[in-house]
């Protein structure tokens, strides 16, 4: 059973990345454009009432909104990966295993994040001890 897990998991974090990265490329919001437009100059666009055309104006918008809001997530978080493991590259007692860890599959980001949990914890152990009040 873990295994058809597994193998559901991989195939589902394959498909949200090509999912992302066509949903935000600049091509498909031109085509998607274009069904809009295509979509408003129709002639059956034209004989419906009022209520149904501001419908399908709203609807056009926030179709098209996708393509937008996923292209500057996209941005962002390329942006943000950068900086993150520009930083971690150049702090040198820094572990390097979280460099790049957006390419990472949610089972090794899983691990990363109890390795990093249990670090955590042993600090906070290690400032207690050290934090306690010297007897006088």
């Amino acid at each position: 059973m873990k295994k058809i897990y597994g193998h559901a998991e991989r195939g589902f974090e394959k498909l949200t990345s090509v999912a992302t990265a066509i949903l935000g490329n600049s091509i498909t919001f031109i085509i998607a454009l274009g069904t809009v437009i295509y979509w408003l100059t129709n002639k059956r666009f034209y004989t419906q009432d009022i209520h149904s055309s501001i419908g399908d104006v709203i609807l056009a918008l926030a179709f098209l909104s996708l393509f937008i809001i996923q292209k500057s997530f996209n941005r962002f978080s390329a942006s943000l990966h950068l900086k993150v493991n520009e930083l971690v590259a150049s702090h040198e007692p820094a572990s390097n295993a979280v460099i790049n860890a957006e390419g990472k599959t949610e089972d090794e980001l899983t691990e990363l994040s109890k390795e990093y949990a249990e670090l955590a914890e042993q600090k906070n152990k290690g400032k207690k001890k050290n934090s306690e009040p010297i007897p006088k």
